[in-house]
């Protein structure tokens, strides 16, 4: 039973951590895009990336940002999950083995 637990434990930590890095990592990037914006020689690369990262979450949520960044962040939380499981299964299987 503690096997089962420990699994659980990891599945729901995994899924976690896989759902909530795409929102630090996008909005660490539109956060460093904001800062750069200040300085002089950056200020239209900024904008442009700014613009081009806006869009590309605009066509994944159907004309809405939180929408595109949820759809990416659950995606993210499912593979991770699949990506646990098959290591619990792979583990499983080496420690019947040896």
């Amino acid at each position: 039973m503690t096997t089962f637990t420990n699994y659980l434990r990891s599945l729901m930590l995994t899924i976690i951590f896989s759902f909530v890095t795409p929102f630090v990592v996008i909005g660490g990037v539109l956060l460093f895009l904001a800062v750069g914006g200040y300085i002089p020689l950056l200020q239209e690369l900024a904008t442009i990336s700014a613009t081009g990262i806006l869009n590309f979450l605009t066509i994944f949520g159907n004309g809405s940002i939180m929408n595109g960044i949820l759809a990416i962040s659950l995606t993210c939380g499912f593979v991770g999950g699949l990506f646990d499981t098959y290591v619990y299964y792979r583990y499983q299987i080496l420690r019947i083995d040896s």
